[in-house]
């Protein structure tokens, strides 16, 4: 399985979780609501995984370093302040979110739990290649940053 590592860029990936979703959607029931109250559950994520995304993007413009999550060894400073105080990989929190937005909006449970596969997936094929390349080049600042803050939150 390790052919999948930093292999498809995170945002592809959750435009195709995005898509599995919405068929997961289609082939099981959905949740009978108001379409208010599911307006309102989806605003909240939607708008912390926008905030995530691009406060993640402008930490790393920053500091002037890579963006790029396919070549994590060519970081060039670490980044630990601003939104990388709360988490590690602000981005894909900011994704994942996103993916739950469009669950409510969905209005399907099936589809929520379709989401939560984003997390593992994204564990093992995407931030643990990353922190073993960020540990290579940052060494022991590195390990007391992934002691101090979290993955995700």
């Amino acid at each position: 399985m390790q052919r999948l590592e930093l292999k498809i860029p995170p945002l592809l990936l959750t435009f195709l979780f995005s898509f599995f979703i919405w068929i997961v959607s289609l082939i099981t029931n959905e949740i009978n609501i108001n379409k208010w109250v599911v307006y309102s559950l989806s605003f909240f994520p939607f708008i912390g995984g926008s905030f995530f995304c691009v406060a993640g993007v402008i930490g790393f413009r920053n500091a002037k370093t890579t963006v790029n999550p396919l070549k994590p060894d060519k970081a060039s400073s670490l980044v630990d302040s601003g939104i990388y105080r709360i988490s590690r990989n602000p981005m894909y929190v900011g994704l994942f979110l996103l993916l739950i937005s469009w669950t409510f909006i969905l209005k399907n449970f099936y589809s929520f739990v379709a989401a939560l596969l984003f997390v593992p997936y994204m564990n093992q094929f995407q931030i643990k290649p990353e922190e073993r390349a960020l540990e290579k080049i940052f060494g022991a600042s590195y390990i007391e940053y992934k002691n101090r803050v979290h993955r995700w939150i």
